[in-house]
């Protein structure tokens, strides 16, 4: 049976998208659903602490933002925007540009007198593979030059970068937040560790592959954008701990279920490895590590929303995505939450 993009459509009024996260991180409101009893119940986001039980496992991201926006421009004085997706070596990357026509391969780019890039080869799906050339350290240089990547449709300035950073977020390398983890504070992520809830930390660097919108109709013909991931030793150790001794694991975000997803055995366990996924969540999908999940709201048509449906039916979370409109809840990035259990 076909799946089409437009059956993954809702309304959502533009006066719901959050344009500020929410103070403090833990005050944002959280849609709970129950999946066997189909039960909705309407929290705030501390009161997750309360559906942790003891032996439970958190899977997180630990992956921190890059300052990935850059504005360039060439030798004529236009203005190109890029944004940094994923390291290719030590001085190349692939990137975003904006507009394209202007970036074709050999074309210089001047950031200003510590930044530069000569685009090298443009990519099959449309992204600019460039070379940086900078004086001293790279991440020094891209500290100073760069901008938070925000997504297009917050329009607020953010007076606090950390506030697009998770609390726990440690290795650069994302071009976007992994959002559900927006919404822990230190406090809280003591009080669930004191309540016998394990946290387990794996990476995935956020790329273009988490928010390139769906174009074709037919959702199979989609091709998820690789991104690279990782989970250690000590984090598979915790999940194979807790499945064998059928303890749930619950990811927090979309990106920590798309790392368990990709290495995951049909028993729930997961190696030690890392490398690159491009893996594609839609209905109809069995989960083999992930029990529970604690997401975001996510954009209409969007890969994030397909996995998401992956959990129970694509009606049932669109259903939930009704109330959560009807109700008032704040969407996207800096938005409100939901678990699903």
């Amino acid at each position: 049976m076909e799946l089409k993009k437009s059956d993954f459509w809702y309304n959502l009024p533009e006066e719901q998208i959050a344009q500020t996260p929410a103070e403090p991180r833990d005050s944002s409101r959280m849609l709970v659903y129950h999946r066997a009893e189909k039960k909705v119940e309407h929290k705030i986001f501390r009161d997750v602490l309360s559906y942790l039980h003891k032996g439970d496992v958190l899977v997180v991201n630990r992956t921190r933002v890059l300052p990935a926006r850059l504005f360039a421009f060439t030798q004529n004085g236009g203005k190109v925007e890029v944004l940094l997706l994923k390291r290719v070596n030590l001085d190349e990357w692939e990137v975003l540009v904006r507009p394209g026509k202007k970036c074709k391969p050999g074309v210089r780019l001047v950031v200003n007198d510590e930044l530069s890039l000569t685009v090298q080869s443009v990519t099959e799906s449309g992204e600019r593979i460039v070379k940086f050339a900078y004086k001293g350290a790279f991440e020094d240089v891209l500290s100073r030059v760069g901008t938070m990547p925000l997504p297009p449709y917050i329009r607020e300035k953010l007076h606090d970068p950390e506030r697009y950073q998770t609390v726990y977020s440690k290795e650069t390398g994302s071009a976007a937040a992994p959002t559900a983890g927006l919404h822990f504070t230190p406090e809280l992520l003591r009080a669930i560790q004191e309540k016998g809830v394990e946290i387990a930390e794996v990476l995935l660097h956020v790329g273009l592959g988490t928010f390139r919108p769906v174009k074709e109709e037919n959702v199979l013909d989609h091709k998820m954008h690789s991104e690279y991931y990782e989970i250690g030793e000590e984090a598979a150790e915790i999940i194979n701990r807790a499945k064998r001794e059928n303890r749930r694991v619950i990811a927090v975000g979309t990106t920590s279920v798309r790392t368990l997803e990709t290495v995951a055995k049909e028993d729930g366990t997961v190696t030690a490895c890392s490398g690159n996924t491009e893996i594609f969540i839609y209905p109809p999908y069995r989960f083999k590590c992930v029990d529970a999940l604690i997401t975001n709201f996510h954009l209409p048509e969007s890969t994030l929303l397909m996995l998401v449906s992956s959990l129970c039916s694509r009606e049932e979370i669109l259903s939930l995505y009704e109330i959560a409109v009807g109700g008032g809840y704040r969407f996207f990035s800096f938005g409100d939450s939901m678990l699903v259990l």
